[in-house]
Order: C-alpha cells, then structure tokens, then sequence
C-alpha cells in the first residue's frame, strides 16, 4: 500500500514572506502569524540581523551562538523584558518570566519538585489522564470530523490537575480554570505584538480587556486552589503532589518557602508551559501519525505489546521506544514554543557584528530544528533520524525544544514522559486518518498551533489486527 510517506509528502509548513518588505506590512503579517513573516534565508543563515529605525534584533542559528547565549553566559543575555510585560497578566511574577536574584530563588525551590523520583510518583496520575482522554474520544469515534486540538488541550489539562492538585479537570474549580484559559487564548493567543516586536510605546498593542477579564478570571480560580491546599497543608490533610512539594520546600539558602500569592504565579506557568506546549506537541503527534500510516501503526503495534491496562508500571516508560521518537520528532518540526526572546545586557560581538545593549536576541527552535545547513532532510518526518549520525550531532546541538542551560524547562522530563505515554494510549484504542478537506496550516504567536484547527477521523482500532502486523509476535 502506497502511504503519504512514501509518496513523498513533506509535513505542512508556513510559506515565507518575501525577502524584503516594509516595516508596516512586517508587523502585519507578525500580528497574524510569526512564522509565515520570517523570510525563506533564516533556514539557511547563522545569523541574521534586522534593523528598524526603534530597534535591532538578531536571530541566531548558530549552535555556537545558542550555547553561548543560553549556556556559557545566560546572564548576559536575560529574558526579554517585553515579554514580560506581554505574559504579566497572567504569569505574573512566575519563574518563566523572571531574571536574576528572583528567578534563582524560584528555581531553587520549584527544581526538586521534577528531580529523580518524582516522576515516578506522579506517573499512575499521568496513566490515569491517558484512560480518561481515551474513554472521553468513545463517543467521537464514529468516523466525524474532530476537532482534535480541543481534545489534548482537555488531555493535557488534565494531567496538569491530577499532578498538581490530585483532582481530575472535571473538578468545578479545575473546569472553570479550564474553560477561562481557553477563553483567553480566544481572547488573546498569551502574548500580544508589542511584547515581541520592541515598538516604540506609542505604537505597541495594549492588552485587550478580553485579555485582562479572563486573565483575572485564571488567577481568582488559581488563588483558590493554592489557598485551599496551603489550608491543606497547614491541617495537616494534604495529598503528596506537585503543588504540595513545591508549597513545602524551602529555598536551601534562606529557609524561605513561597507564599500563596508566590505560588498562584508559578501555577500561571504551570498552565501554560505544562498544558499549552504538551497539547501541541500531542495534537501535532497525532496528525503527523495520521499523515503516516505506517509510522501510525508502528506506534499502534508497540502500545499493544507493552502496555498492560490492568497493571500501571513505570518501566512501561521506558518500553514506548517508537512512540518517544515519534514525539521527539514532532518536536523538532513542530516546537511548541517557536522563539526565545532574550536581550543583551552589555555590548556584544557576534559572527562580527556589533550587538548594542537593549538589542534583542531571538534563538528560533523553529528554524534551527528545520537548519537546512545542519539537519539532512530537515522538513521531512523521520522519527528514526536520531539514531544516525546526523540526528545524534544535531540532537547534541541544534535541538532546544525545552530550551537549555540553567533556564532550561524544569518539566522537560515530566513531559517526555506525558507526551509518548498519551500518544501510546490513544493510538492504541484508536485509527487517526488525515481528512483532505481540513489541511492543518501552522501558525504561532507564542506556541504553534493550527490555523484552522487539526481535524481527524477517528475510529476504533481492533487490536487482533495490529498484533498480526506486529513483526516481533
């Protein structure tokens, strides 16, 4: 049988801009979509600069560039206060966001809550998430179109939930922070144009009051959850989750623990870095599944040897070999956070040019995962490339979907392990085709997602089938 990939079919990709346009029609198209208003060269070039009469920036594809700025010296290259001011209404004051003294204290305190065993002890929630996710597709299986963005998102919220609070997303309080973030990503897709484009004030975009209402509605639902758990806490009754470490550990260098307000900002983070980005990646995995069946049922055959419904093993991580890859490659063509936008702290030199202080310095996941000088077939699907000797180099240093250095993802295992799991359990209860007449166009603002949606037939697998194809029965 003829598949999409071996007919030669290239997962869908943004068409570049032009190579020279104005500086009005460049925030334009910014607005609607920042991949499609990059030109073709950045997927090419080391280094590109570009210049406005308000600002510079540079965007660095060098691997050498990228060590040294998230690496070698992080601290000369902070986070981006324009960001900053685009997140505040909802992350607050949240360790995403924040530089120096504070953002070490953070860390020191949120950094053993993902350490060594954790993992383990939160994994039967995580397995818990991945049965509920699949019993919630049973009434959508019937050959539909689904909307599937919506269902990771609802996935992906409710491992946040059962690993942060023990409480499943159908929780009331759990729901109604659930409907008000999608709201405001409808509102207003996390971040707004001036906090990534360093515009003049009297040009940059104010925060929608859609935006802030539903900002607010968040962090009212969050306030609650954080000052009924530090009650809690303080009687004694907590359950041993994430958002019970992370309240009772103090900061190894003052004893200090956070606050309930400290700790509504970190959960803002949580939110989004533990649901947003793993509902993409997802989304992303099963479409590009779906665009290949072959690899589909590789997946499929895999899931049905090694995962037991009845017995919840944490080894069975370890087991999901295909399907790890399967979603480490995704994340190289889909990142779900597309650019880190970061600000030179003093006078710089890069590839010979001379960086000024306050200059932006953006790294691109996007165009470096898809660097047509580094990666071999860098727009094609091929999950196996990183047992190659050209995926093991460019794995080492041109592969930064958590980030890297000190600022690197606290959660990165905790979402290797989210994503392969969830992937492996609904492909094996259930057969994702792509539906022509619903192409997905990626578009990002701050996490990619599709334009349009992700839409897919769904139906039922019958596992008598898969393990007949399966080559190692």
């Amino acid at each position: 049988m003829t598949t999409p990939a071996s007919a030669g079919v290239l997962p869908p990709k943004p068409k570049p801009r032009p190579d020279r346009v104005s500086l009005w029609t460049y925030a334009r198209m910014f607005r609607r979509d920042i991949l499609s208003a990059q030109p073709a060269r950045l997927y090419r070039a080391w280094m590109a600069e570009f210049r406005t009469p308000f600002f510079r920036s540079y965007l660095c594809n060098d691997p050498d560039l990228v060590d040294l700025v998230l690496k070698e010296r992080p601290r000369d290259f902070p986070k981006s206060d324009r960001v900053r001011a685009g997140l505040k209404p909802l992350l607050g004051d949240s360790v995403f966001i924040t530089n120096g003294a504070q953002w070490e204290r953070q860390r020191r305190i949120i950094d053993p809550a993902f350490a060594g065993g954790r993992l383990r002890h939160v994994f039967p929630a995580m397995w818990d998430a991945g049965v509920a996710a699949v019993d919630r597709l049973r009434p959508l299986a019937d050959g539909s179109p689904v909307e599937i963005e919506a269902q990771t998102s609802h996935a992906a919220m409710d491992v946040i939930f059962r690993t942060l609070f023990s409480v499943p997303v159908e929780n009331d309080t759990a729901m109604a922070a659930f409907a008000a973030f999608r709201a405001h990503q409808q509102a207003q897709p996390i971040v707004n144009l001036g906090a990534l484009l360093p515009l003049p004030r009297w040009l940059r975009v104010p925060h929608s009051r859609a935006t802030k209402r539903t900002a607010r509605t968040i962090r009212t639902l969050i306030a609650q959850l954080t000052q009924a758990r530090a009650a809690e806490i303080q009687a004694g009754t907590a359950p041993d989750d994430l958002a019970t470490k992370i309240m009772t550990t103090p900061d190894p260098e003052t004893g200090d623990t956070f606050s309930t307000a400290e700790m509504g900002d970190q959960i803002g983070i949580f939110f989004l870095a533990g649901h947003e980005t793993s509902a993409s990646a997802l989304a992303w995995a099963l479409y590009l599944l779906a665009l290949y069946p072959d690899w589909q049922d590789r997946v499929a055959s895999e899931a049905q040897r090694e995962i037991k419904p009845e017995t919840i093993y944490f080894s069975t991580l370890s087991r999901l070999q295909t399907s790890r890859a399967v979603f480490r490659e995704t994340m190289r063509l889909y990142p779900p956070v597309p650019m880190y936008v970061r600000e030179a702290a003093r006078s710089e030199c890069l590839r010979e040019r001379d960086v000024r202080p306050g200059s932006q310095v953006i790294l691109s996941p996007w165009h470096l995962h898809r660097h047509e000088r580094l990666w071999d077939n860098p727009d094609g699907f091929d999950p196996d490339r990183f047992t190659t000797p050209n995926g093991k180099s460019c794995l080492r240093s041109a592969y930064i979907p958590f980030s890297a250095g000190p600022r690197v993802c606290p959660g990165s295992a905790f979402a290797m392990a989210e994503g392969p799991l969830l992937l492996s359990m609904l492909v094996r209860a259930y057969r994702f085709e792509i539906l022509p007449e619903h192409p997905a166009t990626p578009v990002a603002h701050l996490t990619v997602r599709a334009r349009d949606g992700i839409y897919l037939r769904i139906t039922p697998r019958d596992p008598d089938a898969d393990a007949e194809m399966d080559p190692q029965q």
